[in-house]
């Protein structure tokens, strides 16, 4: 819904940047608008805020996590070697 009123912001823009002549098809133009914008957003397969932070705080996690593995790697390999003198 959000994303609707944005951009339904943007096509009122769109629509007063239009030459007075045009504006008379005002809601077929409006349509269109809308529709084309609609698509564009589509296919950049853009996500929300909400989504975004959510993957970035999973990422976050999973660095996290990496991080600790790849100490405990680091200490069980020179276990290993401490064991093999």
């Amino acid at each position: 819904m959000h994303r609707q009123n944005r951009t339904g912001d943007f096509v009122q823009d769109i629509f007063k940047l239009l030459p007075e002549d045009l504006r008379k098809h005002k809601d077929g133009l409006k349509k269109n608008i809308q529709a084309a914008v609609n698509a564009s957003l589509v296919k950049m397969e853009l996500v929300t805020r909400e989504e975004f932070d959510i993957q970035a705080e999973l990422l976050s996690k999973t660095r996290a996590l990496l991080d600790k593995l790849e100490k405990k790697v680091t200490q069980l390999e020179s276990q290993l070697a401490d064991d093999d003198r």
